[in-house]
């Protein structure tokens, strides 16, 4: 007992440089800590699944993907022949348009502020197929359900996301008018009837307008030009999500796709959402790289050589104690022992601290780590950043004392007495 009392009396001793000590080791935890809480997100996203496996269907040869709606039904059935008993049925599907408008009628003052990004689907499917959204408990999705249901209801019913409804400066049951900007001169006239839960953070910032409600107005514009039909009237259809059991029924089901005649013009491939996901984003994958290889370890290299300066200078200081130690009976070893744990227990503690902070600021807060990345706008912190942080921490303020401890240890009883008489 009284040798952990040394150590906490040692730690106390020298508060300033404690402090120091700690705030730095707080502050390169809480860059790792972003850093792996981004990463992780997009290794989650990446990584292929063996069982309840989500596909993506899209143009082959044109990114992004603008695919005839007339595709819809038969993709949504995996292409199977009717007739065909044997042949792969996805068990859930959901069609992804895209509407991307701004709430400003005047082009000159639209910015990204009032840039209005909407899903155009099925609304019924936000809860089934939506990533994380299809996870979750109805308990913790209760006013989404209830929103879905409202959309039934009200056909121009759009479900927007909390984050966008802020920025807006709008709530549940408020009318906005949309401007298209990817769909010119089609403006939508929504009635906001729910939003998405804050978690996940990814569609915080987006909305969701109903397929059919979109489909009507693309018809109302072919009226109102003498059976000119829009543009995009024909490429409004992005993507086309299955969802299949496992791997042996997606090989097939994409058999089924590819080889059908219905998707030539243009043509189209299927992939697991991983894989797609994956090619979006390809543009990333040398700066993840870095960060993940570089950045990282260049942190916690930092770190090692703060702590190290910080404990050196203590152990130089300390000399004369370590020798009253030895010849009050201390073995090398417990000195050693009594200079690690002082350390680690510093770089525990703040390493905890600054991952807990951030886990609560970040996530309770703001709502995410607002890091736009393709289509994911926020970052949930992981609950693993707690023992990240506390791992990194102890381990990094390990290897940075070291050496120092090591010099304490082997301090000589003779030389130090020599100095002070």
């Amino acid at each position: 007992m009284k040798y952990f009392f040394l150590i906490f009396e040692s730690i106390r001793r020298n508060p300033v440089r404690t402090i120091l000590t700690s705030l730095g080791t707080m502050m390169l935890v809480l860059v790792v800590t972003l850093v792996f809480t981004v990463l992780t997100a997009m290794d989650r996203a990446t990584t292929e699944k063996s069982s309840n496996i989500k596909a993506i269907v899209t143009e082959k040869w044109q990114v992004p993907s603008m695919m005839p709606y007339s595709y819809a039904k038969a993709l949504t059935e995996g292409a199977a022949d009717p007739a065909d008993k044997s042949a792969a049925r996805p068990s859930d599907y959901m069609t992804w348009g895209f509407f991307v408008g701004s709430t400003e009628s005047n082009p000159a003052k639209r910015g990204f502020e009032n840039m209005f990004f909407s899903f155009v689907m099925e609304p019924e499917k936000t809860r089934t197929m939506m990533d994380e959204v299809d996870e979750m408990p109805d308990s913790e999705v209760r006013p989404l359900i209830d929103a879905i249901a409202r959309m039934k209801e009200v056909p121009n019913g759009v479900i927007v996301g909390p984050e966008r409804l802020e920025k807006m400066n709008k709530k549940v049951g408020d009318r906005i008018t949309v401007y298209g900007r990817n769909y010119r001169d089609i403006n939508l006239e929504l009635e906001i009837v729910g939003t998405f839960p804050k978690e996940p953070a990814r569609f915080a910032d987006s909305a969701v307008i109903a397929r059919d409600y979109f489909d009507r107005q693309l018809d109302a514009y072919k009226q109102s030009h003498g059976g000119k039909a829009h543009a995009m009237a024909d490429r409004s259809l992005g993507l086309v999500w299955l969802r299949v059991k496992n791997k042996p029924t997606f090989n097939k089901l994409t058999e089924q796709i590819i080889g059908s005649p219905s998707f030539s013009s243009p043509a189209v491939k299927c992939e697991t959402s991983s894989t797609g996901i994956s090619g979006f984003l390809e543009a990333w994958r040398d700066i993840f790289w870095g960060v993940r290889w570089l950045l990282t370890p260049a942190c916690m290299i930092v770190l090692s050589l703060v702590i190290m300066n910080a404990i050196s200078i203590s152990v130089r200081e300390r000399e004369p104690e370590f020798a009253v130690l030895k010849v009050l009976g201390f073995r090398p070893n417990q000195i050693l022992m009594m200079v690690l744990t002082e350390s680690v227990l510093i770089g525990l503690l703040s390493g905890l601290f600054s991952a807990a902070v951030s886990y609560y600021v970040i996530n309770n807060v703001f709502g995410g780590l607002p890091f736009r990345i393709a289509f994911f706008p926020k970052f949930t912190v992981p609950e693993a950043a707690l023992w990240w942080g506390a791992a990194m921490g102890a381990g990094t303020a390990f290897a940075g004392s070291f050496v120092p401890a090591w010099r304490a240890r082997s301090v000589k009883v003779s030389d130090v007495f020599a100095r002070v008489t």
